[in-house]
């Protein structure tokens, strides 16, 4: 044999048997393993087949908390509600309205600081105080403003108090600014008295159409009520009136004109008492239109929106009615007077030949620093949705209700939602902030030029801003208002909490919600929520950045025909009116404090923003149902076609159908889902912003809500849509009113149509052309 044939042969033979060794070892094994996995799964599907198609629902993070996908939690509910204290919202007002906290002056200042300081020690997790620098307006203390009735020899016969005589001992302190208009023009201007009712475009109209009188030169008297004093000013400037007077009657702030009722025996006005107020007609800062009043800011001397070139002073009725009986001319007709003891006339001359009215204003307008105060509470997952709750805290003098009402509950809120996050107990999914604004009362300021400084962050991460600006002005029920995705929070949030009038619990209505909706009924079957002006500090958020809005307080009986309450901006809103007179026990305070934490809590910690889209569809459903039988005859004559709003609004409810069902049926443990979801709801506000604003009113960018579809007749000095074919109806300017109708109408639909997209996925949001 050949060795090396041999050697061959054995070295193959010695390989061959360890290799057929190992082949069978990984055999066994592959097939004990397979058996094994096998068993497992046949294990598992035989046992619990329901559980494992709960876990393959889901998307699967590496690395993440199954909490991420957690609901609210329920379980702290009674125990968020039942914290509110009604002693610590009086021992809070006490000390807010113990001293006069006027917008820009130092103790204003002091009070963002004492917040800061009571946020931080509460449990918030950061607190900071932002600074604008803003054009504020203050009368001359040692120029004071007045209004006088002269005699042919220009000596007085009656002048106005130059403050408001002292009536209780808290009222007696340094600082009361007296009462004035913010951003009047001063001057010093005499003449004849025109009395104008409400000052209102109607009643211009009127004066002119049927009695020939024209205010050009004339010094206009108005009362206060029904529109916003700023377009009473610019009205009468508009139509050549030298100055201002208003006054508030005692048809609007007495019972009926009974003396024995007013303050300090009751809360109706004394003769003395007088409502301060702004009349630049805009919001924010004067000189930095649609730019925050920071350091850099560029200012214009000429300010872009309307502050007035003429003298205005409000007045009592106590002075009032000697002006009015001074008056001659033909008697007014029944609706324009008033329950001043004397006859109401037009005027346009004096009974005594000879008098003549004098407004004698030194108030200035100057550059100061004011502040909000912002207090967060991170949210543990989605800490960029922001929950915002706010609240101004300047006042014209001691503010006891406004806004100090409103600031003494929102501390308490803090109080509660920080105390739990200090203990470890709860976190919020989502942010909460709390927000103090400054200088509100002479326009929005604090919040718009916040609203200004933060727009692009707030416009993307917002979820919903709650206002509470009064939180108690009567002590019988809820009333609010707000945009349609925040009424079902608001809804399911009086439902839990306790109806804190007595009378009402023993009539069987044993929450807020039974009250109120047996008061304020609305439409379908809810309470009614009326949709918000531009009156307060949630104005920037629905029409700058198309955040959903809510502002709530407890109000007086609708059987008192009064506006608001009746010490609003004098003097006399002091502690005494609310502790003694107004909610004693401040059961009506805790209540909105109830109210408002247990929002907040909802709409932070929902896994879904409680965002109803179908609350949307109705309330447009109604405003075009309502729009189109008052105007669609006017509008077919014109060749608009009314059907069009009709087939917009009926896509919109479409819309809003197919997303609430999609929602029931989506994988909510998929956190991509939820995210998408909750996108959408938060965009739907959103959608009806229009950059360029209404026409007219470029700031006004919610074309649905901010004063054009929903408008009935404001006679303000800005119209709407509405507004116009009122004057169309009434012959007045139809060429020019109709093209304010076409401009609104264009963009009204065109915003419905963005709005209905945006509840659709991926291509549906687009319509095929070709």
């Amino acid at each position: 044999m050949d060795i090396s044939r041999e050697r061959m042969f054995s070295s193959q033979e010695t390989l061959q048997k360890p290799t057929n060794k190992k082949r069978v070892i990984i055999i066994i094994s592959s097939v004990a393993i397979a058996t094994f996995i096998v068993g497992i799964l046949i294990g598992r599907f035989a046992t619990c087949p329901k559980q494992e198609q709960q876990d393959r629902k889901g998307l699967y993070l590496p690395n993440v908390s199954a909490k991420l996908m957690r609901d609210e939690d329920t379980s702290i509910i009674d125990e968020v509600i039942n914290s509110i204290s009604a002693d610590n919202i009086r021992a809070h007002l006490r000390d807010l309205s113990l001293f006069p906290h006027i917008a820009g002056q130092e103790q204003n200042h002091q009070l963002a600081l004492d917040l800061k300081d009571f946020w931080l020690k509460e449990g918030v997790d950061h607190v900071t105080l932002t600074p604008y620098n803003v054009l504020l307006s203050y009368p001359n203390m040692s120029d004071l403003n007045f209004v006088e009735l002269l005699d042919e020899h220009s000596s007085t016969l009656y002048k106005s108090n130059l403050t408001e005589p002292i009536l209780r001992p808290e009222e007696n302190q340094t600082n009361v600014v007296p009462p004035f208009n913010a951003y009047s023009a001063p001057g010093d201007v005499t003449g004849d008295i025109v009395y104008v009712n409400y000052a209102r475009v109607e009643d211009f109209e009127y004066l002119e159409k049927n009695k020939s009188i024209h205010v050009t030169g004339k010094i206009v008297m108005a009362r206060y009520g029904k529109i916003f004093r700023g377009d009473k000013v610019h009205m009468a400037e508009m139509r050549g009136a030298k100055g201002v007077i208003l006054f508030s009657d005692p048809a609007d702030i007495t019972d009926n004109g009974d003396m024995n009722q007013v303050y300090p025996h009751g809360w109706w006005l004394p003769p003395s008492g007088t409502q301060r107020g702004t009349v630049y007609i805009g919001d924010g800062d004067p000189l930095t239109a649609d730019y925050p009043a920071i350091g850099t800011a560029y200012r214009k001397e000429d300010p872009t929106n309307y502050l007035p070139k003429i003298p205005v002073h409000p007045i009592g009725y106590g002075i009032a009615v000697h002006l009015m009986e001074s008056l001659g001319g033909e008697k007014v007709p029944l609706e324009w007077r008033g329950l001043m003891n004397t006859t109401y006339r037009f005027g346009n001359t004096f009974k005594n030949n000879g008098s003549k009215a004098r407004i004698h204003v030194s108030t200035s307008s100057q550059r100061v620093d004011v502040y909000n105060a912002i207090g967060i509470i991170r949210g543990e997952f989605e800490p960029d949705r922001y929950v915002i709750l706010g609240n101004h805290r300047d006042a014209w003098v001691f503010g006891a209700l406004d806004p100090s009402s409103g600031t003494a509950v929102m501390m308490e809120v803090a109080r509660v939602l920080g105390n739990l996050v200090k203990t470890g107990k709860w976190r919020p999914r989502r942010s909460i902030m709390f927000c103090s604004w400054g200088a509100e009362e002479y326009g929005l300021i604090g919040s718009t030029e916040w609203v200004e400084h933060y727009t692009k962050t707030l416009g993307a991460r917002a979820v919903a801003y709650l206002n509470v600006d009064i939180a108690v002005e009567g002590n019988f029920t809820l009333d609010a208002a707000g945009t349609p995705l925040t009424h079902k929070t608001l809804f399911a949030a009086t439902k839990k909490v306790p109806n804190p009038n007595a009378e009402e619990v023993q009539a069987g209505r044993k929450t807020v919600y039974d009250t109120w909706v047996k008061t304020f009924n609305g439409s379908h079957g809810n309470p009614a929520v009326s949709l918000p002006g531009s009156g307060s500090d949630y104005a920037p958020f629905r029409d700058r950045l198309g955040i959903p809005v809510m502002d709530f307080r407890f109000t007086f009986h609708p059987s008192m025909k009064v506006s608001t309450y009746p010490m609003y901006h004098s003097a006399y809103e002091t502690f005494y009116l609310v502790d003694t007179i107004m909610d004693r026990g401040f059961k009506r305070h805790r209540a909105v404090g109830q109210i408002w934490v247990e929002m907040a809590r909802h709409l932070a910690d929902s896994l879904i923003i409680p965002f109803d889209v179908m609350d949307y569809s109705a309330l447009l459903q109604d405003l075009v149902k309502t729009f189109l039988t008052r105007f669609e005859v006017e509008m077919k004559n014109q060749t608009l076609d009314a059907t069009k709003l009709r087939e917009v609004a009926d896509n919109f409810t479409q819309a809003t159908k197919d997303f609430t069902t999609a929602i029931q049926h989506a994988n909510l443990e998929d956190p991509y889902v939820v995210r998408r979801i909750n996108d959408q709801l938060m965009q739907l506000d959103r959608a009806f912003l229009d950059p360029a604003g209404l026409p007219g009113r470029r700031l006004k960018r919610h074309i649905l809500l901010a004063e054009s579809i929903v408008d009935s007749y404001s006679g303000s000095s800005f119209p709407g849509l509405s507004d116009a074919l009122v004057e169309i109806q009434q012959g007045n300017n139809v060429t020019e009113q109709w093209d304010i109708v076409r401009q609104h109408y264009s963009v009204i639909l065109f915003a419905i149509q963005s709005a209905a997209s945006t509840l659709k996925d991926v291509t549906d949001f687009m319509v095929d052309y070709y």
